[in-house]
């Protein structure tokens, strides 16, 4: 590689986490939209990480470079 390195992409680098084995979390969607009608289980159910799907996975491995 060199003196040459790669950007890190600044959008999801806020947007996902990286486990220690090196998988990718990401956050559900909707959690702002209408909170107080939703159920409380369904809120709880939010506060969760949950894994990337492989394919997504890839494209964030090119994006994320040293994570």
């Amino acid at each position: 590689m060199g003196k040459y390195k790669i950007k890190t992409h600044s959008g999801s680098k806020g947007r996902f986490y990286v486990t220690g084995t090196g998988k990718f979390l990401r956050r559900k969607c909707n959690v702002n939209n209408f909170r107080r009608k939703k159920r409380g289980e369904t809120l709880r159910l939010f506060s969760r990480k949950i894994s990337v799907s492989p394919g997504n996975a890839a494209r964030l491995r090119r994006l994320m470079p040293y994570a």
